[in-house]
């Protein structure tokens, strides 16, 4: 039995149903060209900002990003998260938080965990914030000459570096930025409630080779949002016709599916020290044995945080602007998502300028 006509049908012209049969037919192809190419395999190039490798240390290593125009001082270095892929920091030419930093004139470096082994199972907390990030320091300063650094963290990088800038609070520090960093484990949700007060052993997630697997820190995220998995489908089944959203699509899913390993050691030190005990936000801080503390960070710091991250919501992240020991501290809180920090119109119209205004103020041109 055929439909009836919807009213507007009745309305439209000879010319706008032409024109709307058009449409449907050209999103048809799209459609179909576009399901071959993801069967194919097809991805867009991710980052793909020219680089060098400058250091490496086991699977880590450290990049500098190529620039003829760096007319800012001192170099800039971006610790990445330890579970995570760094990627979503050079996303795609034009949506790159790299690129920005680079056309704005820093000189610009960042560590990148690689994917960690069994060979790195026995990594601790203490070899990233003793060993690792200082040696990176040290190497920076080695090819650059410069005598201090700016530094930013993101997410659990985030976390290294507070970490790192409370242990060392001598190192060659001219500022501070960390971007959705978490210092309140009581409010990241289920994943680490499983830990906190749901009777969850790190030790069953511990595999083989000694470190917590890829698949379990991706599962994990997926239980922040039990529905997203199904309402990106049917969101790409309705859009596959738009080339742009499935470049869109393609680049962000791939990144938020491809996790890595967390070196076994660190994993539970994580959560002795920040999930069971809350130490960012009761003051038990320890490295190795030595106990540090969040407010001997003296430098010029500067937090951001998005109002609708789901990965790390505010109420884990507010409270780290008084933790720190910093006269010279701002706080940027954003209505955006925990990749919309780095990523999409927000960060290009907001979150970037802003960062890139304060890490200007606290550098100086180069002659």
């Amino acid at each position: 039995m055929a439909s009836m006509p919807t009213p507007q049908t009745l309305l439209d012209t000879p010319q706008a149903v032409i024109n709307r049969v058009r449409t449907d037919v050209d999103r048809g192809i799209g459609r179909t060209r576009n399901a071959i190419k993801v069967l194919a395999g097809h991805r867009p190039r991710t980052a793909a900002s020219p680089k060098d490798v400058v250091w490496s240390h086991g699977r880590s290593r450290m990049w500098r990003y190529r620039s003829d125009a760096v007319t800012l001082g001192p170099p800039l270095l971006i610790v990445f998260s330890l579970v995570s892929r760094s990627r979503i920091l050079d996303l795609t030419p034009g949506n790159s938080f790299i690129e920005r930093l680079v056309d704005a004139g820093f000189d610009v470096f960042m560590i990148d965990w690689g994917v960690p082994d069994e060979r790195d199972a026995s990594n601790r907390l203490e070899d990233y914030v003793d060993d690792y990030i200082p040696s990176a320091v040290s190497k920076i300063r080695d090819i650059t000459g410069s005598p201090d650094i700016n530094l930013l963290g993101y997410c659990f990088g985030g976390d290294l570096t507070l970490l790192y800038a409370a242990r060392h609070p001598d190192a060659p520090l001219r500022s501070l930025t960390v971007m959705a960093t978490p210092v309140d484990f009581r409010h990241l949700g289920p994943m680490t409630d499983s830990f906190r007060i749901g009777g969850l052993d790190i030790e069953d997630f511990i595999g083989d080779d000694g470190n917590v697997p890829a698949n379990t820190i991706r599962q994990g995220f997926r239980v922040l949002t039990p529905t997203s998995e199904v309402s990106r489908y049917v969101n790409l089944l309705d859009k596959l016709w738009n080339d742009d959203y499935l470049a869109s699509y393609q680049t962000m899913t791939g990144w938020s599916d491809d996790h890595i390993p967390f070196p076994g050691a660190a994993a539970r030190e994580t959560v002795k020290m920040l999930v069971h005990d809350n130490g960012m936000i009761n003051d038990e801080l320890y490295i190795g044995n030595d106990r540090v503390h969040l407010s001997d960070i003296t430098v010029p710091f500067f937090a951001v945080r998005a109002t609708r991250d789901h990965i790390v919501p505010e109420k884990a992240a507010a409270p780290l602007i008084d933790l720190v020991g910093s006269e010279d501290k701002t706080e940027l809180a954003l209505n955006a998502g925990h990749i919309g920090l780095v990523v999409g119109k927000t960060a290009h119209k907001t979150t970037i300028p802003t960062i890139l205004e304060f890490l200007t103020r606290k550098s100086h041109v180069l002659v």
